[in-house]
């Protein structure tokens, strides 16, 4: 496990960087790292995890209160891949103005479990944050929203994702959407369509049916763009 390979995940910024140990078959861990650190997080302890494969579904904290696993914790012979946050390491940064919102790495792990087309993993996080603030935890959060994709949560210095018990329904529904309906546009990439005027105030109506047609034509006046074609 001492040797590694680089990764790099296209995102519509630029990509994601990851390093990767192990044989690509093995079963699938994606780690995260903490707070202004990077993949290199894991350089030191990789290399000491157990041999053997990954025991069943389950979670454990180190460091922390509390832990349980119905099987002895061993993922040597996994395939392990640790990712740069946006930002950190070798990972793309975000265009200058965007800020970098706790929701956004989160969304980062999806796209990177999208392209390695990974359906259930291990998912084993450090810190990203401190007590003070248990929302930052990505590890936990990406957990909470996607339990079907996490065979296994492994958290490293940290308590865990916090939330009161009344928002939990409201929170799981609403971010998950915002999460996916953000990548399904960006799946869909489609060149914009060039439409005639009145073609396009017809499609700007049936998508805002509050809007009269007058109201429509004065919003296109400055919201289309007309082509070298007309």
């Amino acid at each position: 496990l001492g040797m590694f390979s680089e990764l790099k995940f296209p995102v519509p910024w630029g990509h994601v960087a990851a390093k990767a140990w192990g044989p690509s078959e093995g079963h699938p861990v994606l780690c995260l790292h903490g707070w202004l650190d990077n993949a290199n997080t894991f350089d030191k302890l990789i290399p000491l995890l157990p041999r053997g494969r990954c025991g069943s579904s389950g979670w454990i904290v180190l460091c922390g209160q509390a832990a349980h696993l119905s099987d002895p914790l061993s993922l040597s012979g996994c395939y392990y891949v640790a990712m740069d946050f946006s930002g950190h390491g070798l990972s793309s940064h975000r265009p200058a103005g965007c800020p970098y919102h706790f929701l956004d790495y989160v969304t980062d792990v999806r796209r990177v479990a999208a392209a390695l087309q990974w359906r259930r993993f291990t998912l084993m996080g450090h810190s990203m944050g401190n007590f003070s603030f248990s929302y930052c935890f990505i590890s936990s959060q990406f957990c909470f929203l996607y339990p079907e994709m996490v065979d296994k949560l492994i958290l490293l210095e940290s308590l865990g994702f916090l939330l009161a018990p009344e928002d939990t329904e409201a929170w799981l529904k609403s971010k998950r959407r915002v999460i996916d309906r953000l990548l399904s546009l960006e799946a869909k990439q489609q060149t914009p369509k060039a439409r005639s005027p009145e073609a396009a105030l017809q499609r700007l109506l049936e998508a805002n049916s509050h809007l009269t047609a007058e109201g429509g034509a004065i919003l296109l006046q400055r919201g289309a763009t007309e082509t070298p074609a007309g």
